[in-house]
C-alpha cells in the first residue's frame, strides 16, 4: 500500500488532549507519524488535506448486536428472523455501523450462533464492509430453551458450552447472569445462573482463551461475575455499595458498559396503539434515575466506562449508536471530550487492540470530521459531517476529490 499523508487536520489523539493542528502519516495498515511532516515523507503515494477538519479515531460500540435486525435504514419489526435473513441483517447492520462511523464492535450477543463469526471472518477478508468484530454467539442462560443453544444445567455442562464457542470460533461469551425487567417485570433481581456454573464458565474460558462477558443488574449477579473473573459487565444498575467497591478493586481488569441507548429510546419510543410497551417504559425509568447517579461514582472510582446501548431494536435502530456520547454529556456528566475518549482510548482498551488513538504503531482506524466533536459530540450523528471514514489504512470513504488527492 501507498503510503498517504493527512495534512493540515486538527488531530484529536484519543486521550483526552485538546485538539492541536498537525499531520498523520499512515503506512500499510498503521499509522507510523504524527505531528509536523514534510510532504517528502509520502513520496510515491498521496496526500490528503483536510481543510482544518478533525481527525480523531474510529468510534467503538462496546454493546453491538448486529443480529438485531432493524436499523437506521430498514425497519422491521420482527425480532427472530429466519437464518438466511438473518445473515443479511448482520451483513447490513455491520456495513451501517462502519458508515456511522465505527470502525471497530464488540459483540454483546448474537441470534444465531455461527453468523457473527461468519460475517466477522468475511470483513477481516475484505469481502465485506464492516468493523473489526469481537464476535460472540447465542447469549448463555441455562434454562434449558433452544434460544440458549443449552448443554444442560450445572458446572460441567458450561464448560461444555464454552467449549463449544471455541469450536465454533467466537472471541467471547456472553452469559446472561441476572433477568431484565424491560422483558419480565422483577426478574432484573433474579440470578439466572449459579455461582458454581458461572465460575465454571469463566475457568473454561480462560483456558480457552476466550472473553466472558455477561448481563449483570441484580447486585449478586455483579459481585458473582467480578468473583469469577467477567472481563465486561453490563448494565450493573443495581449495584449496592459492596458491589461498587467489588468494581472498583477490579478496575484494572474489567469495563462497564450501562447500555444507557435503549432505555432513553424506550421511553421516547411512540409505538402504534397496538404495540404495548407500557411494562417496558415502565421499567426504564428507575434505570435511568439509577444510572444518572451509579456512571458517575464508577467513573470517579477509576472503572472504565464504555458505551454502546444494545441498539437493533425498531425503536432503537443499529446506526444511531453515535446517541450514546451524547447520553453520556446529557446523563452522565461526561464532556464531549470525555465521552470521545471512553468510544476510542478506552474502546481500544476493550477490542484488546493497539487502536483508539493517534499515536505511531496503531491501527490507523480513522474518521476526518467537518466540525469540532470535542465541542458538540452529536455532530457524529450526521453522516454527512464524515468527511474519511478509514479502517487499517484503508479507505471505507474517502474524503471529496476537490480536497482530496495531491501527488507526493
Amino acid at each position: 500500500m501507498r503510503p498517504i499523508l493527512l495534512r493540515n487536520v486538527r488531530i484529536f489523539d484519543g486521550t483526552g488532549s485538546p485538539p492541536y493542528l498537525g499531520s498523520v502519516l499512515i503506512e500499510g495498515e498503521h499509522i507510523t507519524a504524527v505531528g509536523d511532516i514534510p510532504v517528502a515523507a509520502a513520496a510515491g503515494g498521496e496526500v490528503i488535506n483536510g481543510g482544518g477538519a478533525t481527525l480523531m479515531p474510529g468510534l467503538v460500540e462496546a454493546h453491538a448486536h448486529l443480529s438485531w435486525p432493524s436499523s437506521t435504514e430498514r425497519f422491521i419489526p420482527e425480532f427472530i428472523l429466519p437464518p438466511d435473513e438473518m445473515l443479511l441483517a448482520v451483513i447490513r447492520n455491520a456495513r451501517i455501523l462502519l458508515e456511522a462511523g465505527f470502525t471497530s464492535a464488540y459483540s454483546a450477543g448474537a441470534l444465531g450462533e455461527r453468523v457473527e463469526v461468519l460475517v466477522r471472518d468475511e470483513i477481516n477478508t475484505g469481502a465485506l464492509p464492516g468493523p473489526r468484530l469481537r464476535a460472540a454467539t447465542i447469549e448463555r442462560s441455562p434454562e434449558g430453551d433452544e434460544a440458549a443453544v443449552s448443554h444442560g444445567r450445572g458446572p460441567e455442562a458450561m464448560r461444555d458450552f464454552v467449549r463449544h464457542c471455541k469450536e465454533i470460533g467466537v472471541d467471547q461469551v456472553k452469559l446472561i447472569i441476572s433477568g431484565e425487567d424491560a422483558l419480565k417485570p422483577g426478574s432484573s433481581q433474579e440470578l439466572m445462573c449459579t455461582e458454581e456454573e458461572v465460575q465454571a464458565a469463566c475457568d473454561e474460558a480462560r483456558k480457552q482463551g476466550l472473553w466472558v462477558s455477561a448481563h449483570t443488574q441484580a447486585s449478586e449477579s455483579i459481585k458473582m461475575a467480578l468473583r469469577a473473573g467477567v472481563r465486561v459487565l453490563y448494565h450493573c444498575t443495581y449495584a449496592d455499595e459492596e458491589a461498587l467497591d467489588m468494581l472498583q478493586a477490579a478496575r484494572d481488569q474489567i469495563f462497564v458498559a450501562p447500555a444507557i441507548g435503549v432505555i432513553v429510546a424506550t421511553l421516547e419510543a411512540t409505538p402504534p396503539p397496538h404495540i404495548d410497551m407500557s411494562g417496558m417504559k415502565a421499567a426504564a425509568v428507575p434505570v435511568i434515575e439509577l444510572a444518572s447517579k451509579l456512571i458517575p461514582d464508577l467513573r470517579r472510582r477509576g472503572v472504565r466506562i464504555l458505551p454502546g446501548g444494545d441498539y437493533g431494536f425498531p425503536f432503537n435502530p443499529n446506526g444511531a449508536n453515535a446517541r450514546d456520547l451524547q447520553h453520556f454529556v446529557d446523563l452522565f456528566g461526561y464532556t464531549p471530550t470525555d465521552a470521545l475518549v471512553a468510544a476510542t482510548k478506552l474502546g481500544g482498551e476493550l477490542m484488546g487492540l493497539e487502536l483508539g488513538q493517534i499515536k505511531p504503531g496503531y491501527l490507523a482506524d480513522l474518521l476526518l470530521v467537518d466540525g469540532d466533536p470535542t465541542k458538540n459530540v452529536s455532530m457524529l450523528l450526521d453522516r454527512s459531517k464524515l468527511l474519511m471514514i478509514m479502517k487499517g489504512g484503508k479507505m471505507h470513504k474517502a474524503p471529496a476529490k476537490t480536497a482530496q488527492l495531491q501527488p507526493a
